[in-house]
């Protein structure tokens, strides 16, 4: 069976595309891309049907990652097929939570920097949107810091050896 992952931004074309390429390559890396299934999507839908942000396509090029993208919004029927779904920022980690449809489903969200021991309490991954490439950047390398933990708690989860 496979496990599934979505990171969730605003909308869908910075943050949460940026997120979804880099964990797939640690999944390519750790050989679990054939079990585990990670995707994007954003709490609005204002972009749907659009490309990333092309800030985000050339950082991640740049970066050697993959950049094909297209925007959605989350649905909260989709916490049915999902094991996970992480959050950018506290501010969707909320949303996420009201609109899970169980208290269960409400567990299922968390958010990115919880993974990254270094970021204390600055939990969340700012939108790098109305800003310059420095932002996109700043957001590629929180990213990639939560993703070295995330991928240790999602191959727990895989080969069952969560606690």
């Amino acid at each position: 069976m496979t496990y599934r992952v979505c990171f969730v931004c605003t909308g869908n074309i910075c943050r949460s595309p940026m997120a979804e390429s880099v964990f797939r390559a640690r999944l390519t890396e750790a050989g679990l891309d054939d079990r585990v299934d990670a995707d994007s999507a954003g709490t609005g839908g204002w972009h749907e049907g659009d490309g990333a942000d092309p800030r985000t396509v050339r950082v991640l090029r740049e970066h050697g990652y993959d950049s094909d993208h297209i925007a959605r919004q989350f649905q909260a029927s989709w916490f049915a097929r999902l094991d996970l779904v992480i959050a950018l920022d506290s501010g969707h980690l909320k949303a996420l939570r009201r609109l899970a449809p169980t208290e269960e489903d409400a567990r299922k969200v968390r958010l990115l920097r919880s993974y990254d021991p270094a970021a204390g309490d600055d939990v969340d991954v700012p939108d790098p949107y109305y800003g310059g490439l420095d932002g996109f950047e700043e957001c590629l390398e929180m990213v990639e810091a939560a993703s070295e933990g995330l991928l240790a708690a999602v191959r727990d989860e895989v080969e069952g050896t969560a606690a």
